[in-house]
């Protein structure tokens, strides 16, 4: 409750039309039936294809003279689901290649002086391929070079206005798995559905080619025979077959993700790879434990930063640091800052010296943008608009953190601080139908970019409720004659008595359970 509504088009007898119109979908035909993604060139993905071209042939020369290669990924689901992609192509093509990802507090984040030694003396390569990061990192491939190892940078993340002299395979169309999935898909027949999970993971807009991607690597998942994805399904309790953007965004990527927060990310590179089913279950059953683990971090962590939090809602920006906090869960607990406050918030893993800092923003304010105008005091920054980290000396802290609550006073607008429930349209209940619902089923897949379609109902009538799940969070309602889910509005029970008329924001669901099929709707927001 408590949003404010915009309902972006009045009712209508077309509803497919006003939901394309809503999405200011210009080509209906690849928005409803996205393209083959192996049928995409480098122009459909805004990759240039003279280096992909350079890239390539390098690839295939230290192929054929057996070359030491080594593919440097990331630690979190995007780099992670990029490395197995890279590393899983060149090793059915007989390459001599190693996968390698950097421990997060060891290491830190991307290419550094201390990785490539690690790789230099583990695997004395003379080739490394980087993948879902390395377009910033100028001194650490003029490092490598001067050992005399070669860089191939394949990144999606924001140009900066110098870039390292190497071979760049670059767009920011997609995520790190996307890039590293098409330059592999030039050399053999990459997993699709690899791609899919870390498009879906790292939150970018499924639009275009990640809308591609999406789609049929979500085909792909469902009859995977990928022993690790299995065993990772098997632990999460996900039915094969009923997999979808859901299942990926809070059960698969959540796990892989845990490895790199808290402990050190190979083993999730080594269960999607396996192709041992007994590995694989010990692997799953790791990551799942972890994936525990971080679950109870994040809520300890959170609870202690809302502490802080609780008198300074009055400014715009959330800015926490504490000595206690783990880097590997700042990023969770900036985002549910976020979701508490609805206003940017930075979190800070507060060291001695060093101070790693995560950052997550609202729609309409560039959160990495905002850092960058302090760049003279940090040491290193990146991210997305949404989501940033940085990397700033602890003793520069309290200025840096005062220079950025100046900048967003004067830059965020008011009147992006107010939640807002984007509506499709009004539709009375008694035309939710069955075959609506199969026909919003070309609107999938639903994430980042590609909102489910939310409708609005008024003067609904409330049959009857009860409260479901753990200590009564969720709301099931009867609303004329539909059964509704209204998930973390157990609050709101006392004040639905059987009779009550309503508003209600809802979407369609089908619910399905013990093989029976049966409509109900998601209730997104109920005004009383």
């Amino acid at each position: 409750m408590g949003k404010k509504w915009k309902i972006l088009h009045s009712p209508s007898d077309d509803i497919v039309g006003v939901l394309l119109k809503n999405r200011e979908i210009i080509d209906v035909e690849s928005f409803l039936h996205p393209p083959d993604p192996f049928t995409l060139k480098p122009k459909d993905v805004g990759i240039n294809e003279a280096s992909l071209k350079k890239a390539i042939s390098r690839i295939k020369k230290a192929i054929k003279n057996k070359e030491s290669v080594v593919v440097y990924a990331d630690y979190d689901a995007d780099g992670i689901t990029a490395g197995a992609i890279m590393w899983e192509t060149l090793h059915k093509l007989g390459a001599r290649v190693m996968p390698y990802i950097p421990h997060r507090v060891e290491e830190g984040y991307g290419l550094s002086v201390k990785g490539i030694d690690a790789v230099r003396l583990q695997y004395d390569p003379s080739l490394i391929i980087t993948v879902d990061h390395g377009i910033t990192a100028i001194n650490q491939v003029a490092y490598a070079t001067s050992l005399g190892i070669e860089v191939i940078v394949t990144d999606h993340h924001t140009k900066p206005d110098d870039l390292p002299q190497c071979i760049i395979v670059h767009t920011t169309d997609l995520c790190g798995a996307g890039v590293s999935w098409f330059v592999a898909k030039q050399l053999g027949s990459p997993d699709v559905a690899l791609a899919a999970i870390g498009t879906i993971a790292d939150l970018v807009s499924l639009t275009g080619a990640n809308r591609s991607i999406v789609k049929y690597g979500l085909h792909e998942l469902n009859k995977t025979r990928r022993v690790g994805l299995l065993a990772l399904m098997n632990d999460a309790g996900l039915t094969k077959g009923e997999l979808s953007t859901y299942s990926v965004s809070h059960a698969i990527a959540p796990r892989l993700n845990a490895m790199g927060r808290l402990v050190h990310a190979m083993d999730a590179l080594r269960l999607l790879c396996t192709g041992q089913a007994d590995k694989a279950m010990i692997l799953a059953r790791e990551l799942g434990l972890t994936n525990k683990d971080r679950q109870k971090l994040t809520i300890d962590t959170t609870r202690h930063a809302l502490e802080i939090t609780k008198d300074t809602t009055v400014q715009k920006l959330l800015f926490v640091a504490h000595g206690t906090y783990n880097p590997g869960v700042i990023g969770l607990v900036a985002g549910k800052l976020v979701e508490e406050y609805y206003r940017p918030a930075i979190v800070v893993a507060q060291g001695p010296e060093i101070s790693k800092a995560s950052a997550r923003s609202i729609p309409g304010f560039n959160i990495v943008e905002a850092i960058k105008q302090c760049k003279d005091i940090l040491i290193d920054v990146g991210g997305h608009p949404m989501a940033a980290g940085f990397t700033v000396e602890t003793k520069n802290l309290d200025f840096l953190k005062s220079r950025l609550e100046d900048f967003v006073e004067k830059n965020l607008k008011d009147d992006l601080l107010t939640r807002e429930l984007r509506i499709d349209m009004e539709l009375p209940l008694e035309e939710v139908t069955e075959k609506l619902w199969k026909e919003l089923r070309d609107f999938e897949p639903f994430g980042f970019g590609s909102p489910e379609p939310v409708f609005a109902a008024r003067g609904v009538t409330v049959e009857s409720t009860r409260l479901v799940g753990a200590e009564g969070k969720h709301l099931k309602l009867r609303v004329n004659a539909l059964d509704a889910i209204a998930f973390g509005m157990g609050n709101l029970s006392p004040k639905l008595k059987n009779g009550t008329v309503v508003d209600i924001a809802y979407t369609i669901d089908m619910n399905t359970w013990n093989g029976n099929r049966k409509l109900q709707l998601k209730i997104r927001d109920i005004l009383l």
